[in-house]
């Protein structure tokens, strides 16, 4: 457990207190990890929180402020890289009693972004002053290992299409060789129907029929932009859950930020960090305890009486962490 910084300790402790109340056992092995450890440390990832990880092989984290200046990487992508978690899973999907301007459609999609690569390599180079390039790095073996994950998660999930989503009319090369990767999975999985669409382009079709995208197959840079323009659709981050996967560890995470303006007030939705437990849950194996905790947040949002602000609630993180309790306990 990460709790991380900010409001970060506040949903982390809403979250543990509704998962114990699923009635699964659990034994926490908490790491510190915010601003200030960074800052003394002199590392995003801290030794003791590396070895942690390494014993549990499953993270659940909060939101960790990197610190702004002093030459610190972000720290979702040194530890997405540390790790190799090279699959970042994100589902969107409509939640009962959230008014967007897409309330009357039901949008169920899921984003999978290739996680280690792209433009998050930081391989950047000022040739002459004021003139700097960024390596865009695609190789057939990241761009083969999301595909093939994206294509098995289809096939186990019993979803009906693939899209990949590229830029390939002028990145020919790059975007090409991820685009030959997708085709060539694809071909594995005829039961799934495979697309492509131009970036530019799925950010249009996003925003005019979302209801129509099933599964979204991305390189780490579009899937980033993506993955937040989607969570727009259906209320905005505090409703985003997201998984971090990779061959032998797995990190879940709220994708939303520390919120420093609302810290300590009692007022946070710990309701990312939750449906991010309940994909942990399913990871474990808890899929009957995955589907009664989903279930109760849901039904807490669809009752409407226990939201918090961001939502258009009154409530605050405790009032709707009793709720979601009693919606498991009833």
């Amino acid at each position: 457990m990460i709790p991380g910084d900010g409001i970060g300790p506040e949903v982390a402790d809403a979250t543990i207190r509704a998962l114990e109340a699923t009635g699964v056992s659990f034994e926490w092995d908490s790491g510190t990890l915010n601003a200030d450890v960074i800052q003394k440390s002199g590392t995003v990832l801290p030794p003791s929180l590396i070895e942690s990880l390494n014993r549990t092989r499953v993270g659940l984290k909060g939101p960790v402020t990197t610190p702004v200046g002093g030459g610190f990487p972000s720290v979702n992508v040194a530890l997405r890289k540390r790790l190799d978690l090279f699959a970042n899973v994100r589902p969107i999907c409509s939640m009962p009693g959230v008014k967007t301007r897409f309330s009357d459609v039901k949008i169920d999609m899921v984003i999978f972004r290739e996680n280690t690569e792209d433009l998050y390599s930081g391989l950047e180079h000022e040739i002459v002053k004021d003139v700097v390039t960024s390596l865009k790095v695609i190789t057939r073996t990241a761009s083969t290992r999301i595909a093939r994950y994206t294509f098995e998660y289809a096939r186990a999930h019993r979803r009906k299409k693939v899209t990949a989503i590229h830029k390939a009319n002028i990145l020919k090369q790059a975007d090409g060789l991820f685009l030959r990767c997708c085709r060539e999975v694809a071909a594995d999985y005829p039961e799934v129907r495979y697309e492509e669409l131009i970036v530019d382009n799925a950010c249009l079709q996003l925003v005019i029929r979302p209801e129509t995208f099933d599964l979204l197959l991305l390189p780490n840079l579009y899937g980033d932009i993506i993955s937040d323009l989607a969570s727009g659709l259906v209320g905005g981050l505090g409703l985003a859950s997201g998984a971090n996967m990779g061959t032998d560890h797995a990190v879940f995470e709220a994708v939303h930020g520390s919120a420093p303006d609302i810290a300590g007030k009692g007022v946070a939705n710990p309701t990312a960090l939750m449906l991010s437990a309940g994909m942990m849950l399913r990871h474990l194996g808890e899929t009957e305890a995955a589907d009664r905790f989903e279930g109760a947040i849901r039904a807490v949002y669809a009752e409407g009486k226990h939201l918090t602000r961001d939502v258009g609630g009154t409530s605050g993180t405790r009032e709707f962490t009793d709720a979601v309790i009693a919606k498991l306990k009833s």
